[in-house]
């Protein structure tokens, strides 16, 4: 009695409420797990560029798939997390290869994204919440998708102060989304809880909850204890590290810039295949004197979930390139070419009025 009175005021709010997304518009499992993929740790405004982009140059799971990952690692610059694509291409290819000799054979006649949760679950990038996405909005399966919007309506709605992000957290909540969840409507059920946590229940309610929908059946509104949920568990210590990077330019003739640039290979360090300038490592701040360089420099600060990266660049206008082991010669002009990392941006958009153009 109490969920169809939940199901009936929150899918009367959706209908009436809901944002126009092309990802709500099909029921493509491979566009809505780009959609899904993308949408992790990045908001709808930034991610749609990068959806409509991705769809536009692979619109199937075999074209992802037979792109070099350079090329897929390109268009995601600036998205951050970059883990996410290179499992997203690791995934398709994981995909077609499975497939590969039904498809040849003729047995099936196109490549095709797993239908079940356990399958969709067994792919690289693809957690409990991502699988439970894919499932339902593709296929219309009783699986729930508990992203951080879900968990802030539910811990509300049931007055829940134990920390969502701890294992017995997620186990608590896991449990009590498959009680509230609609078996009979998994798809709608997911898109409008979700986007209720989006656009009206957020992290700021204000005056919110006197005219909420769910106000009368919602304990944390009950106990005044709403703008106090979720509660997540104590964020670990943020590290500092210290880089210093040499943006070395030499100009050729007919006026032809070039530069140096390496790519990251530690898979468990950041940005890992992203390429930057070179640059070293201190353990510490740098002193005063280390810091008195002659060519110009500029200080920017750059942070990550759990890093905090200070880092100084370096321009050197040299004759002749030095040799520094692990890094490439390119034209400037081919920079776009490569996928940097965004704080390798960030340096180039401040510094752009003393780089080459």
């Amino acid at each position: 009695m109490l969920n169809s009175l939940i199901y009936n005021r929150l899918y009367t709010w959706y209908e009436i409420n809901h944002r126009i997304l092309p990802w709500r518009e099909t029921e493509d499992p491979y566009f809505i797990w780009l959609s899904e993929i993308i949408l992790q740790q990045t908001r709808v405004a930034q991610g749609m560029e990068y959806y409509l982009r991705f769809i536009a140059r692979w619109p199937k799971v075999e074209d992802l798939a037979a792109a070099d990952e350079a090329e897929v690692l390109r268009e995601w610059q600036g998205l951050g997390y970059y883990s996410r694509a290179r499992n997203l291409h690791k995934a398709s290819q994981m995909i077609v290869s499975s497939q590969k000799s039904q498809v040849e054979s003729g047995e099936q006649s196109a490549y095709s994204f797993p239908k079940t949760f356990d399958e969709i679950r067994a792919l690289p990038g693809i957690g409990d919440y991502t699988a439970g996405a894919i499932a339902s909005f593709a296929y219309n399966l009783p699986y729930p998708a508990m992203d951080g919007n879900v968990y802030r309506v539910v811990a509300r709605l049931l007055d829940i102060d134990e920390p969502f992000d701890t294992t017995a957290g997620k186990k608590r909540f896991h449990k009590e989304i498959e009680l509230l969840l609609d078996r009979a409507n998994p798809r709608l059920f997911n898109s409008a809880i979700m986007e209720f946590g989006a656009l009206y229940c957020t992290p700021v309610l204000g005056d919110a909850c006197e005219t909420c929908p769910l106000n009368e059946i919602c304990l944390g509104h009950l106990h005044n204890t709403a703008e106090l949920l979720p509660v997540r568990k104590p964020r670990p210590k943020v590290r500092d590290r210290w880089f210093t990077y040499h943006i070395y330019v030499q100009v050729k003739k007919e006026n032809e810039a070039y530069t140096l640039i390496q790519r990251r290979e530690n898979p468990k360090d950041i940005w890992y295949h992203l390429y930057e300038f070179p640059y070293e490592e201190h353990a510490d701040e740098p002193t005063t004197e280390m810091t008195n360089a002659q060519s110009p420099m500029t200080h920017i600060v750059h942070v990550l979930s759990h890093q905090k990266i200070h880092a100084r660049f370096i321009v050197h206008r040299v004759q002749k390139m030095p040799e520094i082991p692990g890094t490439m010669l390119i034209r400037w002009d081919d920079l776009d070419d490569y996928a940097l990392s965004r704080l390798t941006l960030r340096a180039l958009d401040t510094m752009r009025s003393i780089l080459p153009r």
